[in-house]
């Protein structure tokens, strides 16, 4: 298990947001030295807050959370069509920061895009974490099509306690205006039938760690994801859904430490 300083050893926290002339990104960036790089899904940056403070607290890490164009009511440059298009943006990101020996963290589309980053080998990546990530093509397991739900549904396949799962201001009915930013980038099948393959070229360390309640993709989705990325860790969590960083972030970091990611 990797040894980290002790809670009560930490520095003043540096939290500054930045808006760069970057495609439309908004990054809130919580330095605490070590950095991470944490990608959001189809929730919006709301579903990654909470972890992201928890993180830097924990790690004295320098944590980089930035909201996808497009979401949250953020601007969206023409170009930006496809999740590989996005990889490359944060790709620029990093070296616009000059940041080196950067662990990248998603969750569902993040999850994709963070398996995207790590297949352009830029020199400033050092390794990936895929939470419940989506992506891939597996026989037997498709992703859940949440493009008809309504939010209480997506609730309901994305949670081991749906009961817990915040409500959304406003409610509604039909699909929130992040997930039609989501499908703007993956396309309603929320997949790309060449990922899977492409993933055998991933050259740092990789680790898959899913909820064992997940209803969006199941756990045997996660083992193929793993399965296809050379000496993947596969790590199941309990008690979990889809969203280990809300419903269970303690489990989720103690995970990540045990890992060294």
């Amino acid at each position: 298990m990797t040894t980290h300083p002790e809670a009560g050893s930490l520095r003043p926290a540096r939290t500054e947001t930045h808006p760069l002339d970057l495609g439309g990104v908004t990054v809130r960036d919580l330095d605490r030295t070590r950095p991470y790089l944490l990608l959001h899904g189809g929730g919006g940056v709301a579903t990654m807050t909470g972890f992201a403070d928890l993180l830097a607290e924990r790690t004295h890490s320098r944590v980089l959370l930035p909201t996808h164009p497009g979401f949250g009511g953020t601007p969206k440059a023409d170009g930006l069509t496809d999740v590989i298009a996005l990889a490359r943006l944060y790709v620029e990101l990093l070296d616009r920061l000059d940041l080196t020996d950067v662990t990248v963290i998603g969750n569902s589309f993040g999850g994709w895009l963070a398996a995207e980053i790590a297949l352009l080998k830029s020199p400033r990546v050092s390794g990936a974490v895929i939470v419940d990530g989506i992506g891939i093509e597996v026989d037997g397991h498709p992703p859940t099509d949440i493009s008809g739900l309504s939010p209480a549904e997506i609730r309901a396949h994305s949670w081991h306690d749906p009961a817990k799962a915040p409500v959304p201001p406003g409610g509604g009915t039909g699909p929130s205006p992040d997930v039609r930013a989501l499908i703007g980038y993956t396309g309603p099948a929320m997949t790309d039938p060449t990922l899977a393959g492409r993933l055998a070229d991933l050259d740092v360390p990789v680790h898959v760690v899913w909820g064992e309640s997940d209803g969006i993709v199941d756990p045997e989705y996660g083992k193929a994801y793993a399965a296809a990325i050379p000496l993947a860790e596969f790590t199941l969590l309990p008690r979990t859904g889809h969203l280990p960083q809300v419903e269970s972030p303690e489990e989720l970091l103690g995970a990540l430490l045990d890992l060294g990611a």
